[in-house]
């Protein structure tokens, strides 16, 4: 595991702040370009010049031969590409103009194909502050990657990434078009453990889905090539910005884009993948429904026009393979809704043993939102698949009240808690767990089908989750009946006392009036 991806890094934060400074007037949803693609040139910069000197000391390596870095994962990076050459013309008035030309002379590379049409080329419009352009060159000239390359690959990751966390913050629901927030991806990926096979998002984002898997990997002892890494994004800009955050990561992935979706264009439509991860807009109505009335897909019923959640949870189970198990961020109403047939489309879900467990979120935990919002586990084979068999059984969560507040308006999860959450879901479906599982009150519940059923087939967690202050402590209804009354009464003996004496101060003041 390492050090720089675990540990708080500070110059994270004064990194962002000291950029965010020289934004002027610029809008963060246009300066969030400008930043990203200078962190990515610098990545891929320090990593080609890290390797370069390496090459050269090998009497047979070439180390102005592209193809030397493929096998690396690391991009051939031209010299008018190169951060010593921006960094040497930072205050040339046409630096704009250096940096697009930087931009293009990468993607003509033939090795560097995958970045084709992914990097911003527009720093030289008249509009951007060629002066704010070279303070950011010198503000990332100063941190130095020169490490091994695997630390330097983890820096200027959490740096891209804490980037892209601050500017969704700052645009706030459209923000939350391209960033899911860390700590709910990390609860995903830590119920599912994903160690080997196939990883797909239809909706991928920036990414963020991706990144912390391949983390979970490595931090077990894996290997990232144990996983191949699949997704789609509706968003052009969207994509780009995937592409450079999967780039500096040094994650190899097929990330298809087009402007229809996942829905209407479906790109990977052969894909069957063993863990899927996703947060879908929310209740979207626009999503062409109308179009796909007859889709093999909706195997569990037609979603309904106005709502995609269950054309989103039926897509993700359509390409699971036999044994996968999906993680998918809905929001509430999604658990319990009876509208346009989507009770029945969630009742044949249930009756097909799909659902594996339930989890209720706080609300305040998304930047594009404030609504609460849950986890749908699914899970194509409940016999065993390396568990215990647990058909006809749902796990519930109520993860409601956990989290703290990291700002006025955004809550957060910390390890302890999605640690909890994971090995909560861990032990339940475990064949023979170190610690048994145990219903919860207040936080956790098994089902049974038939209890689900006397429901209506609702997956709120509140529905089974015995609430924390309904617990058996022993003690009959009578005992705390009397209990409560006699209480009650010795409160009203005090209450007439106090009466009596506030009556007697009064009439002592108003005979000294």
């Amino acid at each position: 595991m390492s050090d720089l991806r675990t540990s708080d890094l500070g110059f994270e934060a004064d990194l962002f702040k000291a950029a965010d400074r020289l934004r002027g007037n610029l809008e963060p949803s246009e300066y969030k370009h400008v930043v990203l693609g200078l962190v990515f040139l610098k990545y891929i910069s320090e990593a080609f010049e890290a390797y370069h000197a390496d090459l050269a000391k090998d009497e047979y390596a070439d180390p102005e031969d592209p193809e030397e870095y493929l096998a690396e994962n690391i991009f051939w990076v031209p010299q008018e590409a190169r951060w010593t050459h921006l960094r040497n013309n930072a205050r040339d008035p046409n630096i704009g103009k250096i940096i697009d030309d930087a931009m293009e002379s990468i993607e003509r590379v033939p090795a560097n194909e995958k970045l084709k049409g992914v990097l911003p080329k527009n720093y030289a419009r008249p509009t951007l502050n060629k002066e704010m352009l070279g303070d950011l060159i010198d503000l990332f000239s100063k941190i130095d990657m020169r490490k091994q390359q695997e630390d330097a690959r983890d820096l200027l990751g959490r740096v891209y990434e804490y980037f892209l966390a601050g500017f969704a913050s700052s645009e706030g629901k459209r923000g939350g078009e391209f960033f899911t927030p860390r700590s709910v991806v990390r609860t995903l990926v830590s119920m599912l453990e994903p160690k080997q096979g196939r990883v797909y998002d239809p909706c991928c984002g920036s990414g963020g889905m991706f990144i912390q898997s391949e983390n979970f990997i490595e931090d077990h002892g894996g290997r990232r090539d144990d996983i191949s890494v699949y997704g789609q994004e509706i968003n052009h800009t969207t994509w780009r910005l995937a592409m450079m955050n999967l780039a500096v990561q040094g994650i190899d992935a097929e990330i298809k884009w087009n402007n229809e979706g996942s829905f209407i264009r479906n790109e990977l439509q052969y894909l069957r993948a063993d863990y899927i991860l996703a947060n879908p807009p929310f209740n979207i109505s626009d999503w062409g429904g109308e179009r796909l009335a007859e889709d093999p897909r909706w195997e569990f019923g037609r979603p309904p026009k106005g709502n995609a959640n269950y054309a989103w949870l039926q897509h993700i189970l359509y390409h699971l393979a036999p044994r996968g198990t999906a993680g998918v961020v809905l929001a509430n109403g999604s658990m319990s809704s009876q509208q346009s047939g989507e009770g029945d489309i969630r009742r044949a879900m249930i009756d097909a043993d799909k659902v594996d467990c339930m989890v209720a979120l706080p609300g305040q935990l998304f930047y594009s939102t404030q609504i609460p919002a849950c986890l749908w586990i699914l899970a194509n084979d409940k016999s065993a698949n390396g568990h215990r068999d647990r058909r006809g059984e749902i796990l519930f969560i109520d993860a409601r009240n956990m989290g703290h507040m990291v700002d006025r308006v955004r809550r957060d999860f910390g390890e302890t808690e999605i640690e909890k959450i994971a090995s909560t879901y861990h032990r339940w479906r475990a064949k023979t767990p170190e610690l048994a599982y145990a219903d919860e009150a207040g936080f956790c519940a098994s089902a049974d089908l038939e209890t689900i059923r006397k429901h209506d087939y609702v997956l709120t967690p509140s529905r089974y989750v015995v609430a924390a202050d309904e617990i058996d402590d022993g003690v009959s209804f009578e005992e705390k009946f009397a209990q409560l009354t006699a209480k009650l009464s010795d409160q009203f003996e005090r209450a007439d006392l106090l009466k009596n004496a506030i009556s007697e101060q009064l009439s002592l003041v108003r005979k000294n009036d």
